[in-house]
């Protein structure tokens, strides 16, 4: 029995369609052969392969990416991309021509890919479930063809390797490597470079570290010619410079030594079609598209590769995903050909040709790296210039310089081999866990390190993370320097500055400035990458102070748990908890809390420990925090000096409170703290728009109270005016779609998972419907928040206890609730998204539902697409249903756009 919470988090609790035999292939391919004539060639191999990749976008102070408003409706563009694109592929639809579900598959089984690590990082925080499926996609790939799995890795994060310094060349390469394998579990054998940017020092570089292959565009290549043997041993060069390369062969790339890195080219013009043209209108598109660049001459295999990024199949085109679904179960088996990667055909078919590459190109610009560096003219649209290129470039360049002297110098007294410890500072990123550290200091310390030397040390890898960071390609690859890219790659400089002066109290922030100062902005207000910088990123900056103010702030509104008994009674509320919590990558520990309120006035003061989970940093503060009432907050934080001396601010504010005066503890503050305060505005974006909603519930409160008052009185009115089709005054519909919005929302609210199935949760279903009826008859189009993410959660977990019911008797019961629900969420219009619910039932469809219906065994349904793995404890003839409950089981399949209609028809 598998229970709700594995559901929604255990990748392996959904079986895919079968696997695609490849002997099946062969005969299929046979079959359609009269049909499909000469194109059909028992010898191709065809790879798509996914580029799949987002910059990393995480505030440098917190290790979380903030909400991004251009992403809306989602939270950031990452999450909308995932929505989209990641998790629509790992449960990708087939349809039949109905546009019925006849199977999900895991696209990434059958997809050549690689995913950034950064990208891969926050896809396993944010969804284990797709993590998973695609860490078994690549298992699967693994075993279907001869240990050569789909996924290869790719250079950390994405920097434009021809432009990076040796030392960073290799970083890159070993992050990759590492990264892959605590993930993948195994060595890659490819890696894919940023923009496919490539030059021999990279070359050299991916042979060094064991890389077998890469994937680069045909317009990459030079010259190239057959290896030579003994019987041709000076074979003809031929010139390719012109993209004319053949990519339906792998080449080897040799460099002076003899070593040697083998390269596919993709197919050019089919990769642009997939990404700018129709070829991903359908599967057959796809594949007639594909099947033209087959070579019809007598070589005993070819490999038909095509590239692009994997953000294209559902994110850049809307439902691409099922194209490959389709392509890889139908259209590809049936035609003959062998869904392969490049790993796999490269060990059945070593290169017999080798490629000399152009000197620096890439597979995104014209002008060999240009794109990267200069004024080149390639951007995303547009007339603005791009001169603030190389001016950008030339400083980051000279920042890094100067951070690898102070790394050096630095790093020498604390690491045996400061290099060596910053190419495996990658498994602490990966986990930030007080052992991973202590570990990994160990193995790399020159000495026992004090508590101060380690912080020093953590200083100095997170300086050269960053430094890494700020070469994100991104942040050069459109028009304008002030763009979210060029602005995230300036704070990650500036993440790296601040380090350095933690560590040396050298400022390289002047020096800096004045190299941006160079670097010209197409927006007026900007002026050069140096306004940029102030405007921009010098604002985003975070103390600790400010994360104690934060801390302060919000807890006025949250119950955060402590780690000790406070020191005082809190007069108005008191939480303690026998743990510490985080706050974003922030481990804090309250030692003591006190709180009270008068009138309209809230005080409250404490005293927290602060520690760093990244570098470990910290310290020991006290705050004073009072609010006025609205959005008037007034902080302040100070180092802990003394108990003696905390105890007395503690007395001194609260008596100062006691007189009901906001000017007299406000005095008190300024004379305990200082002139330093903190307001609304100091806090972090995320809980500022949480508190400043929390603020306004109350005017919102009296706002809905007034038009429930007004739709109340008036509701005979606007009956009258909708009996008569006449249309009502504005006002007065406004009235009452706020206040039957108002009245959902509170219903829904109190429509938990816990109670959804007692009578309790059966009569609020039935008070939303006759509010949904109310609101339709008059026209009213609610507005519920939150609304669509309850009713789908509900809606999951009703077809959760319709699948798993193992009572016939109450089956009707379960049933009747989840058609309600569902026509609930109908009529109220929520956008009821239902794809959950489809793999759910899907994936019991052939091992639960037929048996229980028809009462036959699992073993009896030969061959079934689709076949469940998850085993009942019950026989089929204590689950048989009888033949309505078998009809509305099967309907709910119809409603979920599943493909039921043959066992339907058995039971007409």
């Amino acid at each position: 029995m598998v229970s709700i919470s594995q559901f929604l988090t255990d990748g392996t609790v959904f079986p895919d369609s079968q696997p695609i035999p490849e002997v099946s292939l062969r005969e299929k391919g046979r079959d359609r052969g009269q049909e499909l004539g000469d194109r059909v060639n028992l010898g191709v191999c065809v790879t798509i392969h996914g580029h799949f990749y987002q910059p990393p976008r995480e505030n440098p102070y917190l290790n979380e990416i903030e909400r991004q408003p251009s992403a809306a409706p989602f939270h950031n563009w990452n999450e909308r991309i995932y929505h989209e694109c990641y998790r629509p592929n790992a449960f990708a639809r087939v349809l039949n021509d109905r546009g019925e579900i006849v199977g999900i598959i895991n696209n990434f089984e059958y997809l050549s890919f690689n995913i950034g690590p950064t990208l891969m990082g926050w896809l396993e925080r944010y969804d284990r479930q797709v993590y998973q499926r695609i860490i078994e996609a690549d298992r699967k790939s693994c075993k279907r063809l001869g240990g050569h799995g789909n996924a290869i890795a790719q250079v950390y994060n994405h920097i434009i390797m021809p432009l990076a310094n040796e030392r960073d060349k290799y970083t890159q390469i070993r992050w990759g490597k590492a990264d892959f394998k605590s993930r993948f579990g195994r060595d890659p054998e490819g890696m894919w470079l940023a923009e496919t940017a490539i030059d021999y020092p990279t070359v050299e570089a991916l042979i060094n570290e064991g890389i077998k292959f890469t994937i680069l565009a045909p317009s990459q290549a030079q010259t190239c010619r057959p290896i030579a043997t003994e019987d041709n041993p000076d074979p003809e060069w031929y010139d390719v410079a012109d993209s004319s390369i053949d990519p339906a062969r792998p080449y080897r790339c040799f460099i002076a030594d003899g070593r040697y890195l083998d390269i596919f080219f993709y197919d050019g013009p089919i990769s642009s079609d997939m990404g700018f043209s129709d070829a991903l209108n359908s599967s057959y598109d796809l594949s007639e598209r594909l099947a033209h660049a087959i070579h019809t001459d007598e070589r005993p295999s070819q490999i038909i590769s095509v590239a692009t990024d994997g953000e294209t199949f559902g994110h850049h085109k809307g439902g691409t995903e099922k194209t490959l679904a389709y392509a890889f179960l139908r259209e590809f088996p049936d035609r003959g050909w062998n869904i392969s990667n490049f790993g796999h055909y490269l060990s059945q078919h070593p290169p017999t040709w080798e490629v000399q590459l152009k000197p620096l190109t890439a597979w995104s610009c014209a002008h060999g790296v240009g794109r990267w560096q200069e004024d080149c003219g390639c951007a995303s649209g547009g007339e603005w210039h791009q001169k603030w290129r190389r001016p950008l470039r030339d400083a980051l360049n000279h920042l890094r310089d100067e951070l690898v002297d102070i790394y050096e110098t630095q790093g020498y007294e604390m690491f045996q081999d400061p290099w060596k410890a910053r190419d495996e500072y990658v498994e602490v990123i990966n986990n930030r866990s007080w052992d991973t550290v202590d570990r990994f200091l160990s193995r790399h310390q020159t000495h026992p390190l004090e508590p101060s030397e380690q912080i020093n040390a953590l200083r100095l890898l997170e300086m050269q993370r960053h430094a890494l960071l700020m070469f994100t390609s991104c942040g050069w690859f459109f028009e304008e320097i002030s763009r979210p890219e060029g602005t995230q790659i300036l704070r990650y400089a500036s993440r790296a500055i601040e380090l350095a002066r933690e560590v040396t109290g050298k400022d390289l922030e002047t020096d800096f400035l004045s190299q941006l100062a160079q670097a010209p902005s197409n927006v007026d207000i900007f002026e050069t990458g140096a306004g940029v910088y102030e405007k921009n990123v010098i604002s985003s900056q975070v103390s600790l102070e400010q994360v104690v103010a934060h801390f302060a702030i919000s807890s006025l509104f949250n119950s955060y748990p402590t780690t000790h008994q406070g020191l005082s009674i809190t007069q108005d509320k008191s939480s303690p908890l026998d743990k510490d919590f985080f706050l974003y990558c922030y481990l804090v520990e309250q030692q003591d809390y006190q709180l009270q309120r008068m009138g309209s006035l809230t005080l409250a003061v404490g005293e927290i420990n602060l520690t760093s989970e990244v570098t470990r940093e910290g310290g020991h503060f006290v705050f004073a925090v009072l609010h006025l009432g609205g959005w008037d907050f007034h902080c302040c934080v100070q180092p802990f000096s003394n108990r003696r001396s905390y105890l007395s601010v503690k007395e001194s504010l609260f008596n100062a409170l006691q007189q009901a005066s906001a000017a007299h503890v406000i005095l008190g503050m300024a004379e305990w703290f200082g002139d330093q305060t903190f307001s609304l505005d100091d806090l972090f974006a995320e809980d500022r728009l949480r508190i400043m909603t929390l603020l306004s519930q109350e005017t919102l409160n009296r706002v809905d109270q007034l038009y429930t008052q007004v739709y109340r009185d008036n509701y005979g009115v606007l009956r009258a005016f909708h009996r008569d089709n006449m249309p009502p005054p504005a006002e007065l519909q406004v009235a009452a779609s706020m206040a039957l919005s108002q009245r959902c929302f509170s219903l829904l609210n109190g429509l938990k998972p816990e109670n959804f199935a007692s009578p309790e949760g059966f009569n609020l279903l039935l008070e939303l419907e006759a509010i949904a009826k109310e609101a339709e008859s008059l026209h009213c189009r609610l507005t519920i928040p939150d609304g669509q993410d309850l009713l789908e959660r509900l809606t999951l977990l009703g077809f959760w206890e319709v699948l798993e019911n193992n009572d016939p008797a109450s089956l009707n019961c379960h049933l009747e609730r989840l058609e309600r629900l569902i026509d609930l969420a109908c009529t109220l219009q929520v956008g009821l998204c239902l794809t959950r619910c489809q793999e759910l039932y899907f994936s019991y469809l052939h091992h639960k539902i037929i048996p229980r219906c028809f009462g036959i065994p699992t073993s009896a349904l030969n061959g079934s697409e689709g076949t469940d793995t998850l085993e009942s404890e019950e026989t089929p003839s204590q689950i048989t249903l009888d033949l309505p409950q078998s009809r509305r089981l099967l309907r709910l399949g119809q409603i979920l756009a599943i493909d039921v209609s043959l066992w339907l028809e058995r039971l007409e």
